[in-house]
């Protein structure tokens, strides 16, 4: 008896996983009820990428699972609502005459909806002014004179706010033929169809202000907080840059073997082709070399076809320029180490090697028929998944302008909170215990890969324009000799160079001097 009470008790306390929606309909639930992947993850005690995660086909398991089910089943309830409401004040609308006076329109949204009074005006959905009225549980003006949306059209914003039917209940000319009747007034907006503020909010801006403050003006204090916290900042930066896009990405992704470390403290078998050239020979004489640095060299490398998913296998010398990631390759020779540095980078060891997706796209662009520097690669497998370069643009741009008024402003404490927040974003996409909601190796080697090839083919600039390369370093490291600003724009810009030494070699040929 003892083992079928057992048993009993293991039945009766077995229970199934809460069924989920579909992916595609969890997203949508969330975004209907306008409800971001931050304040989601924070209710959950996850982070946002997880919610990413989750909207793009994993699942949850355990207690989050269940409330994160509860979150979905009680949005699809609140919508249900929400649109049975809709449908509702549209019939009323429908019926009612257009001149109704405000007192009529305010007792008769009291028996169609859900109306309440607020204590505390708070912003109207519809044109952000203060209201003083709750309608179906969001704040908005009873009548259109006091509303913003009642501008005549061609003072209002032209693009979301006039879009008809999909965000207001269907409008009526009044007897003055102006738009929407000066009676009811009520405008019921769906819940996700909020019209929002087209200004995103400055949080480099604000972040900078309230840290100056905190640390009462001082600018040493205030820059090094701001560094400190530069990479949850880009985090948060990303994920409000990432609201409404087009594209989901899994933030923790499994990985094939040739991206995962070898030891503890090795590295995996990825080529990320950093330059460290320098030109075997120069001319006999002496000659002026100027050092320049390539300013925001990671920032620009930011733009880059970056897979949005996990990586998938497949072999084949075959390249889809539609998705991007890691390949397995036999480089070709490179006849050129005289005067311009191998795409792969310095490697003296032979065979075929893993590279990234920007390698692998040089080495197939300088090889064909434009260039013709090559033969082309032999590609041998690869892991790839499907592939954007605009993935992180807003993120980039919004850095890059926030850098551009930093120098213009002769901001120094925002200019390096900037340069920070882009540095270690990329330096902890791997396995880093300082950023724990992006798990990209694969982006991290891209994008430094991609600044690898930047520099590269500024070098290619310089040597089609007549400049001597002497050397290529890292990232941003570029010396010539020669009349560079007729190639080059200096400033700080990440447009533009800037010069980072000047020193000379070479020696003055005393022969010729002589023979004078």
């Amino acid at each position: 008896m003892t083992d079928f009470g057992a048993i009993d008790a293991l039945i009766a306390g077995a229970k199934k996983e809460v069924p989920l929606p579909p992916a595609e309909e969890r997203r949508t639930l969330r975004e209907e009820l306008n409800v971001s992947r931050a304040q989601l993850a924070q209710a959950l005690g996850v982070s946002p990428s997880t919610i990413g995660g989750w909207e793009s086909g994993r699942d949850p398991g355990g207690e989050v699972r269940e409330k994160y089910a509860y979150f979905l089943e009680g949005a699809k309830t609140k919508l249900a609502v929400e649109a049975e409401v809709t449908e509702e004040a549209e019939e009323a609308l429908a019926e009612e005459p257009g001149d109704e006076v405000r007192a009529g329109a305010v007792e008769a949204v009291d028996q169609d909806l859900d109306v309440d009074v607020l204590a505390t005006p708070q912003s109207c959905v519809l044109c952000g002014q203060p209201a003083r009225y709750q309608v179906a549980g969001f704040a908005q003006h009873l009548d259109p004179a006091e509303c913003g949306t009642a501008e005549p059209a061609q003072t209002r914003e032209p693009a979301a706010a006039q879009e008809p039917a999909a965000r207001t209940a269907p409008r009526r000319d009044g007897p003055s033929g102006r738009q929407g009747p000066p009676g009811r007034g009520v405008k019921v907006v769906p819940v996700g169809r909020r019209l929002k503020t087209a200004d995103a909010p400055d949080l480099i801006g604000s972040a900078v202000a309230a840290t100056l403050v905190e640390h009462a003006g001082d600018v040493e204090a205030a820059t090094k907080a701001l560094v400190r916290r530069a990479i949850p900042d880009a985090m948060a930066l990303l994920d409000h840059s990432r609201k409404g896009g087009r594209y989901d990405v899994v933030a923790h992704p499994w990985l094939p073997d040739v991206l995962r470390k070898q030891s503890a403290r090795g590295a995996d078998q990825i080529w990320e082709a950093r330059p460290k050239w320098a030109r075997p020979e120069l001319p006999h004489g002496e000659h002026e070399v100027t050092a320049l640095d390539v300013n925001g060299a990671y920032l620009s490398a930011l733009k880059t076809h970056l897979p949005l998913g996990q990586l998938e296998h497949s072999t084949g010398n075959h390249h889809d320029r539609r998705r991007a990631g890691v390949h397995l390759i036999t480089p070709p020779d490179w006849d050129h180490d005289a005067y311009l540095p191998n795409p792969i980078g310095s490697r003296d060891e032979p065979g075929p090697l893993w590279v990234t997706e920007p390698t692998l796209r040089l080495l197939l662009r300088v090889s064909g028929p434009k260039y013709g520097l090559c033969d082309p690669p032999e590609i041998h497998e690869s892991w790839t998944s499907g592939a954007t370069e605009g993935l992180l643009e807003k993120f980039r741009v919004t850095l890059k302008d926030a850098r551009d008024r930093a120098i213009t402003e002769d901001d120094e404490v925002t200019l390096e909170y900037v340069k920070a927040m882009y540095s270690k974003f990329v330096s902890t996409l791997g396995e880093s215990n300082y950023n724990r909601e992006l798990y990209r190796t694969d982006w991290m080697h891209l994008i430094r890969s991609q600044a690898f090839a930047n520099l590269w083919w500024k070098a290619h600039r310089a040597y089609d324009e007549g400049l001597m390369v002497v050397r290529a370093m890292g990232t941003d490291e570029l010396h010539v000799i020669g009349d560079w600003r007729a190639v080059f724009d200096e400033g700080r810009a990440v447009t533009e160079v800037k010069i980072k030494d000047v020193y000379t070699v070479g020696t003055p040929d005393l022969h010729d001097e002589g023979a004078d």
